[in-house]
C-alpha cells in the first residue's frame, strides 16, 4: 500500500482516482482491507454530510453507518461512471431522506432529540463559539427540504442542477428553497 500512497501524492486527483478504482475493484472481489481504504477515505466527509442534514447526533452516526454497510452490500453495482464520492453522498442523501420520512410518520421527534439532544447541544457549546452553535441550532430549525438543498448547495457545493437531480425536484425549486432557507437563517439569527 506504501506505493499506492505514493502514487497518490506524485500525481495528484489522478493518482487518487486510480487508487479509488484499485480499491474498488479490490473491495469488489471480497477484499474487505480494500473497502477499509474506501472507508477511511471518505467516513469523516459522510458523517459530516449526515450530521449536517440531521439534526440529531446518533442518527447522523447511524446514518453513516448504515451508508458504508449499504455501500459494501451494493458496490458491485457501482460501475465507476461516476465519482466514489458522489455514489457515496448519494446513498447518504437517500438514508436521509428515509430517516425524514420515518420522523415525519412518527409525528416529529426522533430519538436523540429531546433531553440528549439538549445536554448535546451544551456539551457542543462549551467547545465552540456561540456563534457556531446558533447557526447550526438555527439550520437544525429549518424544514427539511429547506436545510437539504442549504447543506447540499452552501456546504457541499452542488450546483442546482445537482441537487435538482438528486432531490427529484426542479432546479427552480432548488433555487425557491436555498433562497427561503437563507431568509429563514437570517430571522433565525437576527
Amino acid at each position: 500500500m506504501i506505493l499506492v500512497a505514493r502514487s497518490s501524492s506524485l500525481h495528484g486527483q489522478e493518482g487518487k482516482e486510480a487508487d479509488e478504482a484499485l480499491w474498488v475493484a479490490r473491495a469488489q472481489d471480497g477484499d474487505v482491507d480494500a473497502f477499509e481504504l474506501i472507508y477511511r477515505s471518505y467516513v469523516g466527509q459522510i458523517h459530516a454530510l449526515t450530521r449536517r442534514m440531521l439534526v440529531s447526533r446518533q442518527d447522523a452516526e447511524d446514518v453513516t453507518q448504515q451508508v458504508f454497510v449499504r455501500a459494501w452490500q451494493r458496490l458491485g453495482s457501482f460501475r465507476g461512471e461516476g465519482p466514489l464520492g458522489g455514489w457515496l453522498r448519494r446513498i447518504a442523501f437517500n438514508l436521509v431522506a428515509d430517516r425524514h420520512r420515518i420522523r415525519q410518520r412518527a409525528g416529529g421527534r426522533t430519538e436523540g432529540e429531546g433531553l440528549d439532544g439538549i445536554h448535546q447541544a451544551t456539551a457542543a457549546a462549551s467547545r465552540v463559539s456561540d456563534v457556531a452553535v446558533d447557526l447550526e441550532r438555527a439550520v437544525g430549525r429549518l424544514p427539511d427540504g429547506a436545510r437539504q438543498v442549504l447543506v447540499l448547495h452552501d456546504v457541499e457545493g452542488l450546483s442546482h442542477r445537482e441537487i435538482a437531480e438528486l432531490l427529484g425536484v426542479s432546479v427552480g425549486t432548488s433555487k425557491t428553497q436555498l433562497f427561503r432557507a437563507r431568509r429563514a437563517l437570517k430571522e433565525l439569527l437576527s
